[in-house]
C-alpha cells in the first residue's frame, strides 16, 4: 500500500514536471537564453520548486555544458526535482512540441519565405526575442554578480570576447579557475570570502521549499 501511494506521488510528480515543460517549449521563441525567463517564471515563481539563486547556478552550469542552455537547464532541474525519471521528462516535454514546430516550419517555409510580410514579421520577432535574452541576462546578473571579483570576471571575459579571437571554451575553464584563486587569497588574508548576495540570509535558506519527492 505505501509502495502504491509513493508510485503514485512521484508518477504525479514527473507528470507535472513533463506538463510544465511542455507548455514552457512551445510558447517561448528564439530558444536557449531566450527560454531561461520563461523557465524561471515557471518552476520559480509559480510553482515555488526551486529557489532563485538555484536556479541561477543551474543555468550557469547548463550554460558551459555542451548543447543547447534550455535543454541542459530542463534537464537539471528536472533531476533536481526526479532524478534521471525527471530529467527526462523534463527533456522530453520541453524538446517535443518544438520539434514538431520546427518541422512543421521546414515543410512550409519555402512556400513564404520571400513574403515580404513574413520577413517583416520575422523582423519583429529578432527584435523580441533580443529583448529576451536580455532579460535572461539581467536576471542572472542579479544573483550572479555581488562582489568585485564576479564583476571583474565579468568585465574581463566580456572584453575577451570582444577584442580578441579567444574561444569561449577558454573563458568558461578560467572562469572557475580565476574564482577559486581569489577565494583561495582573501582567506589567506583573512577576508570574507562571498559566493553568492549577501541579502539572503540564513533565515532565506532555512525556509527554502522541499525539491525532493
Amino acid at each position: 500500500m505505501q509502495v502504491s501511494a509513493a508510485l503514485k506521488k512521484k508518477t504525479h510528480r514527473l507528470g507535472q514536471i513533463f506538463m510544465a515543460f511542455l507548455k514552457i517549449g512551445p510558447s517561448t521563441f528564439g530558444g536557449g537564453y531566450a527560454m531561461i525567463a520563461t523557465i524561471e517564471r515557471e518552476i520559480v515563481e509559480r510553482r515555488k520548486w526551486m529557489e532563485t539563486e538555484e536556479m541561477a547556478d543551474m543555468v550557469s552550469v547548463a550554460g558551459s555544458a555542451p548543447g543547447g542552455v534550455a535543454v541542459n537547464s530542463a534537464a537539471f532541474v528536472g533531476y533536481r526535482l526526479g532524478g534521471l525519471a525527471g530529467a527526462s521528462a523534463a527533456v522530453l516535454g520541453i524538446t517535443l512540441p518544438t520539434l514538431a514546430i520546427v518541422l512543421a516550419l521546414s515543410f512550409t517555409f519555402a512556400w513564404f519565405r520571400d513574403n515580404p510580410k513574413v520577413e517583416a514579421a520575422l523582423q519583429g520577432v529578432h527584435a523580441a526575442i533580443t529583448a529576451l535574452i536580455l532579460l535572461a541576462a539581467w536576471k542572472m546578473a542579479r544573483t550572479s554578480l555581488f562582489d568585485a571579483v564576479t564583476f571583474g570576471i565579468t568585465a574581463a571575459a566580456l572584453a575577451i570576447l570582444l577584442l580578441t579571437q579567444v574561444h569561449s571554451l577558454w573563458l568558461i575553464a578560467g572562469g572557475p579557475l580565476v574564482g577559486l584563486a581569489a577565494s583561495f587569497i582573501r582567506r589567506k588574508r583573512g577576508w570574507e570570502v562571498r559566493t553568492e548576495p549577501s541579502h539572503r540570509t540564513e533565515e532565506d535558506r532555512a525556509m527554502l521549499p522541499e525539491y525532493y519527492i
